[in-house]
């Protein structure tokens, strides 16, 4: 296997370094397990079963959908909600899910029986610490975001992987409002810290060549009123004082109506990795 040039990256610490928040401390979220728990337990109680995706997630479904055949044997890491998971469990031959959240688990396992899914299998573990049988496919999208042992969470992906692994990332560019006050009134952001960069380039140093497909996407967001939208849509400048009225004149440039209601249309975009496992790798 080609390991590439040595560069000394220090991926793992780069993608430790952008988990921490703006103070430069972990959130609690990332290293409370109960805490992290009674998030998800209180999102799945106020979530309707039968509520549609956004577009984007169909756009990104059917990109991942294509890499799966119907023979094969899958496993999904953090499968959250289940925006990829009843897609894929429907084409798959089985489905098994790990989550390190019993509530996740048992949401997904009470859909199954109701969409009439009995291929399905649920795992509750956390992947980074999980010792995954080989399956065919191996994927997961947006589910790294409290892994602190994210060289460990890939090895072991690149490991129980057979054919492929998969690695989804919702990505930039940001909200161009921002970067329009932060370049004309030098107002320091609370840009996203971490990207799909960072892994590329961390099995990059695991002597793993990884394979890029990006999607263009796009949300509309829309609001109750323009004072909400206005503070949400200024709430990541970090400035403990600031011209608001420049910042919103700035914002108004991208505010657009949709059905009598203030909107706003955020084109970004998702980074799909994958790659044939050659061989097993170990830190």
């Amino acid at each position: 296997m080609y390991y590439g040039v040595r560069l000394g990256m220090k991926s793992r610490e780069a993608w430790m370094e952008g988990m921490k928040n703006w103070e430069g401390k972990l959130p609690e979220r990332m290293t409370d397990d109960q805490l992290e728990e009674s998030f998800w337990d209180q999102f799945l109680q106020r979530k309707t079963a039968e509520a549609e995706p956004d577009d984007y997630v169909r756009e990104i479904g059917r990109e991942l959908l294509s890499f799966i055949q119907e023979d094969d044997e899958v496993l999904e890491i953090g499968p959250g909600w289940g925006n990829y998971t009843f897609a894929a469990a429907s084409k798959a031959r089985s489905l098994t899910c790990v989550d390190s959240s019993a509530s996740v688990l048992g949401y997904l396992e009470q859909a199954a029986r109701a969409k009439g899914l009995s291929n399905m299998s649920f795992v509750h573990a956390k992947w980074e610490e999980y010792e995954p049988p080989v399956h065919d496919v191996v994927f997961g999208v947006n589910c790294y975001y409290r892994m602190q042992a994210i060289d460990q969470a890939m090895v072991n992906m690149n490991n129980s992987a057979r054919r492929l692994a998969v690695i989804g990332m919702t990505s930039g560019p940001e909200k161009p409002h921002y970067w329009d006050i932060h370049q004309q009134l030098g107002y320091k952001i609370k840009f996203s810290r971490r990207d799909y960069i960072h892994l590329t380039n961390l099995l990059y140093e695991l002597g793993i060549d990884v394979n890029c497909n990006i999607l263009p996407l796009q949300k509309t967001y829309v609001y109750e009123s323009e004072e909400q939208f206005v503070s949400q849509n200024l709430s990541a400048i970090m400035e403990p004082s600031y011209d608001r009225e420049k910042a919103e004149a700035i914002l108004r440039q991208y505010l657009v109506w949709v059905d009598g209601k203030p909107a706003y249309v955020h084109q970004f975009k998702a980074a799909l990795l994958h790659w044939r496992p050659e061989r097993r790798i170990s830190l």
